[in-house]
């Protein structure tokens, strides 16, 4: 019999509802009387079958496991903007193959953009660097945050936050369920500039506290060179804007006070770039 080994990683934090795991295969190990029926197996199936298509049936039994393993660990990442199930997985694998290679590497602009610059002019200093490391990042659709989820406290601030903006400007912004991943908190744009799933700004995953927003190319420069997101596998443009903007980026969940100041900062950007106008945020409690 044969037993695959896989490494589990989760994040169980002191908040319930952050749960978010995944499996890989490192290696397989057969044990003794294992090894020794499978070098059986494979001396009666050269004598049974031609030598070719053994070696074939070989070189193909792990996969039914890998393809196993795969699929738990796309289940795992939540609800989405794909549903969970099999054939949702199989449409993520397809769109696997156009993935952006690297997602820190900033968007490179060869079509107008208007507003022609981004919300703080490109400056640099708009943004401190992000302290630590990354957080490690999954999937496509949904693309989630394993680790480094932040607060409670925090995510319902930054979800307060919106609301109240939302409030605020009634003829300029709504509240709603995010377009993109079809549940979620997300802001939208009564009247966009720009084009994104029904004006939508920016969402929050209630799963991981991460967010995906739109930002003009200057602010997602100095977002993604100063530690604070990264660009979403899709965003590529051409005909994937079928399923997101080019523009479109995840911005990492706040672990804290300075970090939630930090993310509205950002929202700010967003808002800006989608309906042309300036706001101020300002982190609620809720």
């Amino acid at each position: 019999m044969t037993t695959y080994v896989v490494a589990e990683q989760q994040e169980n934090q002191s908040d319930s509802t952050i749960c978010l795991s995944q499996t890989s295969i490192l290696h397989v190990t057969l044990s003794g009387p294992a090894l020794i029926l499978t070098i059986l197996a494979i001396i009666i199936s050269v004598q049974i079958f031609n030598p070719s298509l053994t070696c074939t049936l070989v070189a193909l039994s792990p996969i039914p496991a890998i393809i196993h393993n795969d699929y738990k660990n796309f289940v795992s990442l939540g609800p989405g903007g794909t549903p969970s199930t099999f054939f949702g997985y199989l449409k993520i694998v397809y769109l696997r193959i156009f993935a952006l290679t690297n997602p820190y590497m900033p968007l490179d602009i060869s079509y107008k953009v208007h507003p022609a610059e981004g919300y703080y002019q490109g400056a640099q200093c708009w943004l401190p660097r992000r302290t630590g490391p990354r957080p490690t990042v999954a999937g496509i659709a949904p693309q989630r945050q394993l680790d480094q989820p932040g607060s409670s406290k925090i995510y319902h601030s930054l979800r307060v936050s919106l609301e109240n903006l939302a409030d605020q400007q009634p003829e300029l912004l709504r509240i709603g369920t995010s377009c993109f991943e079809k549940n979620g908190l997300a802001l939208f744009s009564q009247d966009p500039i720009n084009t994104t799933c029904r004006g939508e700004i920016c969402h929050i995953h209630h799963s991981d506290r991460s967010m995906h927003m739109n930002l003009h190319p200057d602010d997602a420069r100095v977002v993604l060179e100063k530690g604070w997101g990264q660009r979403h596998p899709l965003a590529r443009g051409g005909w994937m804007i079928a399923y997101v903007p080019r523009e479109f980026v995840m911005i990492y969940a706040p672990r804290d006070r300075t970090a939630l100041d930090v993310v509205c900062r950002i929202i700010e950007a967003a808002a800006f770039w989608v309906t042309g106008k300036s706001f101020e945020i300002k982190p609620m409690s809720d």
